[in-house]
């Protein structure tokens, strides 16, 4: 392998394990709200 592959594959890694990273870390620092499967309705009783 020359050393631009080499180069080009490095880069890569870093960023799909970069963008990887991030993603986790922004869910971490701010949740997304759970989304209800049902709207909610007159109780019945």
């Amino acid at each position: 392998m020359s050393a631009g592959a080499i180069t080009m594959m490095i880069i890569a890694i870093l960023i799909v394990w970069g963008g990887l990273i991030a993603a986790i870390l922004k869910l971490r620092g701010h949740p997304e709200p759970p989304e209800d499967d049902e709207a909610p309705g007159p109780v019945a009783g």
